[in-house]
């Protein structure tokens, strides 16, 4: 598998084809060889997915999408990170395991998605029994996805551009919302509807709250969307059709944590945070469609401390 998927790679929409067996970089920057920059309990994600204990999260080097404005910018370009084998890889989701990590958490790994699955299949045998989440950008191709069926439990993507002149202008991808929403439906189509239950140890109330903020995700799909500068009718867009398309059978988490990490020429409109007004300008649209199953953000969650140090702890 690894020699059919690697020597011609076309693993995400970019479709290098470049041989990354013998050391052939594409668009993500990245060979065959795993390179992985933190491997970490992490605490800052959704409350279902950090939970009390923090979910287990690897951050993998190189980026098929590379955004702009990415929070992540040295991982994406690959400039933090240790080249790790497979089985190291499947060493580190069982460390993360008796660590009593809520699950593992693959953050940006559509590249080393061959070897991923390897190490998964690895882990498993070895006692792996965590929930997987898969954390992406969405820009990937629906055939790689498929390679992840039955060894996913939740799909964790964003949707981040309706408007593809915007996926163009910030991403180089102006074909990103039709490649996102097919990729998106693979995903709901391989873990279904949400499943919750009770962190290990917590007892949780029953009450009329929503049981996201009670429980841990066991499996389903929460779709991610930023708010991002001017651009409120992108979100207005996004979060349309995707309660249009999924209802309640997706969660979003609607975000708005924006920070600029450094200063745009060319960009000038990325120079600055959403303003509070923006961000509940999005919400109220979102209460008025008629969304329920959402993620908010409440308070100061717009600054680059919450963007972890990417030193290789864990790897």
């Amino acid at each position: 598998m690894k020699e059919e998927w690697l020597s011609s790679c076309r693993l995400c929409p970019r479709e290098c084809a470049v041989d990354r067996n013998h050391g052939k970089y594409g668009y993500c920057g990245q060979t065959t060889q795993v390179k992985v920059a933190r491997a970490a309990l992490h605490f800052w994600e959704e409350p279902c997915i950090s939970g009390e204990k923090g979910s287990g999260t690897v951050f993998f080097s190189g980026c098929p999408l590379r955004c702009i404005y990415c929070q992540n910018r040295d991982i994406a370009l690959g400039k933090a990170g240790k080249d790790i084998s497979v089985d190291r890889l499947a060493e580190i989701f069982l460390q993360l395991q008796e660590k009593k990590a809520n699950n593992i958490n693959l953050v940006t790994p559509t590249h080393f998605v061959v070897q991923i699955v390897q190490a998964l299949v690895k882990a498993k045998k070895q006692g792996l029994r965590l929930p997987v989440v898969y954390n992406t950008s969405a820009y990937e191709k629906t055939e790689t996805i498929r390679m992840l069926d039955g060894l996913v439990d939740v799909y964790l993507p964003d949707l981040k551009y309706a408007d593809n002149k915007l996926a163009a202008r910030y991403s180089h991808a102006p074909d990103y919302f039709e490649t996102a929403s097919l990729v998106i439906k693979e995903m709901v189509r391989q873990v279904g509807k949400p499943v919750f239950v009770p962190e290990e140890g917590k007892k949780c109330k029953d009450s009329s709250l929503d049981i996201s903020e009670q429980y841990l995700i066991k499996k389903g799909v929460i779709v991610r969307h930023l708010v991002l500068p001017e651009a409120l009718d992108n979100s207005k867009s996004v979060i349309r059709y995707l309660y249009e398309t999924y209802g309640n059978d997706i969660y979003m988490s609607i975000m708005n944590q924006y920070t600029p990490i450094r200063e745009f020429e060319d960009f000038k409109e990325l120079n600055r945070k959403i303003t509070e007004e923006e961000y509940e300008e999005i919400l109220d649209y979102a209460i008025e469609l008629g969304v329920e199953n959402a993620f908010i953000q409440e308070g100061e969650t717009a600054r680059e401390s919450f963007i972890p140090a990417f030193d290789g702890e864990g790897v």
